[in-house]
């Protein structure tokens, strides 16, 4: 469950030519100094900031809200668009089932209004319910909150072992398209999958408005999240943006970030963007074929200078391992990994062999300064064969720091962040 991105998107102005840079704030503070809605498509779109922005589309039958954000945005944005327009809400469109998009449906929802999804989300809702500890335990650490401080799962209130049924949340379920007109704009739904297999993007073609979800942000996307994720396929995203370029928007409307303005200015930023993502897949492909394992792809693979999108979010390397154990699961070909023995029981022997965790982390602390990485993992080795050397969980406090004062990468530093907090409970 993406349920939240952990950064801020600053707001640019109106004309902006592509989305803004991702911050590293938490995920409420976006647009928490809003007081008016952003207005585009000579005032028929306007836009509530968030940690997932909500879209209001009025028509002369009434309005259409894309996405919804978060639960603790949603009354905010809600004010901020009503703001704008008090007419009927018709319709819900939720352009994927992650929790910053889905977590306002209850503020919006009037009688009559319907819902539209992806048929893919009711499976999709079902694996996140299915999950919610883990991933309570996961976001936690990934955005630097208390367990549950994110807003509870989605399970069913009479779900029971073997069942794991979400909530259902939409009235209207398509596979492939779902078009309808209101008053006197079309809403054509198109199934988009990338980050998620539900993500529908939305066409209004007498705006030339293309509503695209989170299949582009200003960063190299999250083709693999640190809190967990089943695979992300490099291809649904080449396919689905392609087809967004084929329909030749003038504006693209990202669920993150600010729009990209201007016919020509929405081809270059898309086809850049895609360009990149089939680099990195295309180079990976490559390098498995060669017999090159996950770790050495990981450090080689770089985009050249005209694809590089940014990595403020997701991250190549990151990018590199999901696509290759995407194709070819964890097995990695060394037999001793077929086995239960976890890495850990091996590296604290080792430890033993080098004379105990001290001295080990020693040499971790001679690495800070030029390899922060490789200190941090023996400092995990370190603290493997034993947990509360002092002398350990100082050397990987220093290499958490150093990796930290590097970053620009919110879930990166959310885990940093996680594992500085760790040290610090040890220490006590």
């Amino acid at each position: 469950m993406r349920t939240l991105l952990a950064f801020t998107l600053v707001l640019g102005l109106a004309g902006a030519a592509a989305a803004q840079p991702l911050g590293a704030n938490q995920p409420t503070g976006a647009g928490a100094n809003q007081t008016k809605a952003l207005e585009f498509a000579g005032g028929r779109i306007h836009q509530a900031v968030g940690f997932g922005n909500t879209f209001m589309v009025t028509t002369r039958a009434g309005d259409v809200i894309i996405d919804t954000s978060l639960p603790m945005n949603a009354k905010r944005h809600h004010a901020l668009l009503r703001a704008v327009s008090t007419a009927p809400i018709r319709d819900i469109i939720l352009t994927h089932s992650h929790g910053d998009h889905t977590g306002g449906v209850p503020i919006w929802k009037e009688s009559g209004t319907k819902v539209i999804e992806q048929a893919n989300s009711v499976a999709f809702r079902n694996y996140q319910a299915r999950l919610e500890g883990f991933f309570a335990i996961r976001n936690a650490a990934q955005y630097n909150v208390p367990v549950g401080a994110l807003g509870a799962g989605q399970r069913a209130a009479n779900a029971y072992p073997g069942n794991y049924a979400a909530p259902r949340l939409a009235d209207v379920l398509f596979d492939k398209e779902y078009k309808f007109k209101l008053g006197d704009l079309t809403f054509d739904c198109l199934s988009m999958p990338g980050e998620t297999p539900d993500m529908l993007n939305v066409w209004i073609p007498e705006l030339k408005a293309l509503f695209i979800g989170d299949n582009y942000y200003a960063s190299f996307p999250n083709m693999y999240t640190l809190r967990g994720t089943p695979p992300r396929p490099a291809l649904n995203y080449v396919e689905s943006i392609d087809k967004v370029l084929a329909l030749k928007p003038e504006i693209v409307l990202p669920s993150h970030g600010t729009p990209i303005i201007g016919a020509a200015n929405v081809q270059r930023v898309l086809t850049q963007y895609r360009d990149a993502i089939l680099y990195v897949h295309d180079a990976t492909v490559r390098g498995m074929d060669e017999g090159k394992e996950v770790y050495t792809l990981m450090k080689e693979i770089k985009l050249p200078p005209q694809l590089y999108v940014g990595e403020s979010y997701g991250a190549i390397s990151w990018s590199v391992r999901g696509i290759y154990d995407g194709y070819a699961g964890w097995f990695d070909g060394d037999p001793a990994t077929m086995y239960a023995t976890a890495p850990s029981e091996s590296d604290a022997e080792l430890v033993k062999i080098a004379g105990g965790a001290t001295p080990v982390a020693a040499r971790a602390q001679a690495l800070v300064a030029t390899d922060p990485a490789l200190a941090l993992r023996l400092t995990s080795a370190a603290l493997a064969a034993e947990p509360n050397n002092l002398a350990a969980l100082a050397a990987r406090k220093q290499a958490l720091d150093k990796l930290l004062a590097a970053s620009k990468n919110s879930n990166e530093s959310g885990w940093l962040h996680a594992g500085l907090s760790r040290v610090a409970a040890a220490q006590k």
